[in-house]
Parts: C-alpha cells; sequence; structure tokens
C-alpha cells in the first residue's frame, strides 16, 4: 500500500468513525431519554446532551418546531447515517481503481 493510498484510507476511516460515534450516542440519548427525564442530573445523560447537543442544534434548524425532542434525536440518527453513506461514496468515486 502507497503513502497515498494509506491517506486516502485515513481520510474516510476519521471522519467515518467521528460519524458513527455521534450517530450512536445520539441513538443512546433517543434511548435514554425515553427511561430518563430530559431536565435529569444524571452524569451520563449530561454526556449524552453535550456530545450531541451540536448536532440536535442543526438537526433542530431543518426540522419542524411541533416536532417532539426524541424526533429530532432519530432525525438526527438518520442524517448522520445518511451522511456517512454520501462520505463512503465519494470515497469510493474518487479513489483510484485497483488494477489487478
Amino acid at each position: 500500500m502507497t503513502n497515498a493510498a494509506s491517506l486516502g484510507s485515513w481520510l474516510l476511516f476519521v471522519p467515518n468513525f467521528i460519524l458513527a460515534a455521534l450517530m450512536y450516542t445520539l441513538l443512546g440519548r433517543a434511548i435514554l431519554g425515553i427511561v430518563v427525564g430530559t431536565d435529569s442530573t444524571n452524569y451520563i445523560w449530561r454526556f449524552f446532551c453535550r456530545v450531541t447537543d451540536p448536532v440536535v442544534a442543526v438537526v433542530a434548524r431543518v426540522t419542524p418546531k411541533a416536532a417532539a425532542p426524541v424526533i429530532v434525536w432519530l432525525f438526527g440518527v438518520v442524517w448522520l447515517f445518511w451522511l456517512r453513506v454520501a462520505l463512503l461514496y465519494a470515497y469510493l468515486a474518487f479513489s483510484p481503481t485497483q488494477a489487478g
């Protein structure tokens, strides 16, 4: 594997890992939000909120205001999933093909 191919792999894997971590943390927030109240002082809940609040803020801008918070969180999971799919598609579209 050449250095260029290695760099190209990192350009996919690092953002993909970050998006996956955000996606699953947001899914955890949605599941935990059913059990724990949204005004809870639980340190796990506060961690989930602190990590995912930037994503929720972006998704809330394009989601109708009448939607419940858990719906906004689940839309965030879907948006992050499709962002990961688009990232993989872009990587495959712009990566050089391996001649066998």
